[in-house]
């Protein structure tokens, strides 16, 4: 159902505006009104990384007159093969500064509002009430709803995209309007649940398909052009290259932005699982030891003078990027499973990226009278303090 625009019209066009955006005047639908109204717009973009860089770059051509980039990250060589906002020279940089010139050098007209930090309950209303739309691509569930839980309270549309492998999703959550993102999904998955890019990876292009409708959604907001995804969810496939739309209702029992939700409740708090309303105290019974030891000790065992395991808990496509030499893969999953792990009888030293998987595993493998050590920091410690030959991901 089509609405109307979002925001008011801006200032009269100059001369070398109605030349930079032609194509966009001759749309009839857009026109000279609908390029007012985008340069008066305000557009959180909340993650400059595989989806927010194709959604600011459009966004900035399109002629968007301010966007706010929210991110407390640097660039790695890693973001490149999908965040086209940044380039070679950006890594090391704070993403925020590196979205900025991008923006800059594609719309200089533009002003960027650098929110060099992560989104937290005692920032995240006052960030998001200073724009008109906000597009989340974040890479976390903790800030995905703290989005859509500002963005409830405060009647702000929430542009949504998420991408994993070859597959994206993408939906506009609007609170009074349609549902909001607890609607759909009304609690957080348990941590290591649902797999994050790092670990089961992402075809790049696949970002920009999913950015790009994310960007498309924004202007139409904007604008008032076209039917936008309020109820609507789209599913994308990019191995079969097929969109399928499924329906989405309004939960008038959502904790979030239901007649019973609580104003007054701490920001994102009602969509947390029960068992992470208290931070998980480490477990003091789980014996380490750091990646320098067990370089020693890996020494010691090839000498023949040390009889061990070295158990790696990750993915197997983690370990085609990089391994260390010895270790036997088998992924967590496994070990969640109840599958003997090699070895029996043996001391297990366990390592996984950097130390979250392999703490889950070690206290698993413990709790069924197994010798398991936790390997901190994992692979990406071994790179840093061991080996740089290894490669980090």
């Amino acid at each position: 159902m089509a609405r109307p625009p979002l925001v008011p019209r801006g200032p009269e066009l100059t001369a070398a505006e109605r030349t930079r955006f032609a194509r966009h005047l001759l749309l009839p639908a857009l026109g000279v009104d609908g390029q007012r109204r985008l340069r008066s717009a305000r557009v959180l973009v909340v993650g400059a990384g595989g989806l927010g860089s194709p959604a600011l770059l459009y966004l900035a051509a399109a002629g968007v007159g301010t966007l706010g980039v929210v991110d407390d990250d640097v660039v790695e060589t890693t973001n490149l093969q999908r965040q086209v906002v940044h380039g070679v020279g950006d890594v090391g940089r704070a993403k925020v500064d590196s979205a900025a010139d991008s923006v800059a050098e594609i719309s200089p007209d533009t002003a960027v509002v650098r929110h060099g930090e992560r989104l937290d309950p005692r920032t995240a209303m006052e960030v998001v009430a200073d724009y008109d739309i906000v597009l989340d691509g974040a890479d976390n569930f903790p800030t995905r709803y703290l989005v859509g839980d500002a963005c409830a309270r405060l009647g702000v549309p929430h542009v949504w995209g998420s991408v994993y492998r070859f597959d994206g999703q993408v939906s506009v959550w609007w609170a009074g309007e349609g549902p909001c993102y607890a609607c759909v999904f009304p609690q957080q998955p348990a941590p290591d649940v649902v797999p994050s890019c790092a670990v089961g990876g992402v075809l790049g292009a696949v970002c920009a398909s999913v950015g790009s409708v994310m960007a498309t959604e924004a202007v139409k907001l904007v604008t008032g052009v076209g039917d936008p995804l309020v109820g609507r969810l789209l599913v994308h496939d990019a191995l079969r290259q097929t969109w399928d739309e499924l329906p989405v209702r309004r939960d008038p029992d959502c904790a979030v932005c239901g007649s019973g939700a609580d104003v007054a409740r701490p920001l994102g708090w009602a969509t947390q699982r029960p068992e992470e309303d208290a931070a998980e105290a480490p477990s003091g019974s789980r014996p380490s030891v750091g990646v320098t030891e067990l370089a020693r000790l890996l020494g010691d065992r090839d000498a023949g003078s040390a009889d061990f395991v070295l158990l790696d808990v990750r993915e197997p496509g983690e370990a085609d990027v990089a391994a260390i030499p010895g270790a036997v893969l088998h992924p967590v999953g496994r070990v969640r499973a109840g599958e003997d792990v090699p070895g029996a009888g043996q001391r297990v030293y366990v390592h996984c990226k950097s130390g979250g998987r392999s703490a889950e595993a070690v206290d698993l493998l413990r709790a069924r009278g197994v010798d398991a050590v936790d390997v901190e920091g994992g692979i990406l410690a071994w790179s840093r303090d061991v080996d740089p030959a290894v490669p980090t991901y």
